[in-house]
């Protein structure tokens, strides 16, 4: 039996909606400096738990207990993005659990308002007193996970993690050394929202400290990735 053409129509325009809506999308970089609570980048922010603002050596960051410390926002700021660079100057503590999830960019279904599979996440996990750098992506059917626990480095000090895809390879960084990379076929996500301290279904809390986050909507070579801050007063966290 053949459909109705009006019928035809519709279910076709259901099917690519959206991945147009994706394709419409025209995301722009975002700086999110964490020095406060209530808002984030220009967003207003939803707390879990007591995070706290603290004094460090490059100004007012906020700290994270590991326990039940989060921050959410309504906004995915790489919505849209075809090619993306993502960076995040943090601090891991050395007594969180094994396995952290610290920054999750997640989409959601536009008619339900239910959180997808498509994903990225920056992550760590513990090595023998050390930590290494554990990015992931999903976009559809593809996923991809950059993890390389023979790269490891100390607790309790200052980094800046980077995942940069270029429409075609995910590569992560720590500083400006190259962690993995992998091939990849990441369609953009739709909008969505974001959860900082702790995964977006409220498991595997960060530990640790998080300064500030850079997100750009095309892929950067390691020249211009986020330069650390100057250094402040650490006692007065100006």
């Amino acid at each position: 039996m053949l459909l109705p053409r009006c019928l035809f129509a519709l279910l076709i325009l259901l099917a690519t909606a959206p991945l147009a809506l994706a394709q419409s999308l025209t995301p722009r970089r975002q700086t999110w400096r964490f020095d406060r609570l209530d808002r984030i980048g220009g967003h207003p922010t939803h707390i879990l738990g007591h995070p706290q603002i603290i004094g460090t050596e490059y100004g007012k960051a906020v700290q994270f207990n590991g326990v039940d410390d989060g921050i959410f926002i309504d906004d995915h700021p790489l919505a849209g993005a075809s090619t993306y660079t993502w960076e995040v100057i943090f601090r891991p503590d050395a007594d969180g659990p094994e396995a952290q999830r610290f920054f999750h960019l997640q989409e959601q279904d536009p008619a339900t308002g239910q959180d997808t599979n498509n994903r990225m996440l920056f992550e760590i996990r513990i090595v023998d007193g050390q930590w290494c750098l554990d990015s992931f992506a999903s976009s559809g059917t593809e996923n991809r996970t950059l993890l390389n626990c023979k790269l490891l480095h100390p607790l309790g000090h200052w980094y800046r993690v980077t995942a940069v895809y270029d429409g075609r390879t995910l590569r992560n960084y720590v500083g400006d050394e190259l962690q993995g990379e992998i091939p990849f076929d990441l369609k953009p996500h739709l909008p969505g929202h974001t959860s900082i301290g702790v995964r977006i279904n409220k498991i595997y809390w960060f530990k640790g400290a998080v300064l500030m986050a850079r997100m750009t909507p095309r892929a950067l070579p390691p020249g211009e990735f986020l330069k650390m801050p100057p250094r402040v007063n650490e006692s007065s966290g100006k």
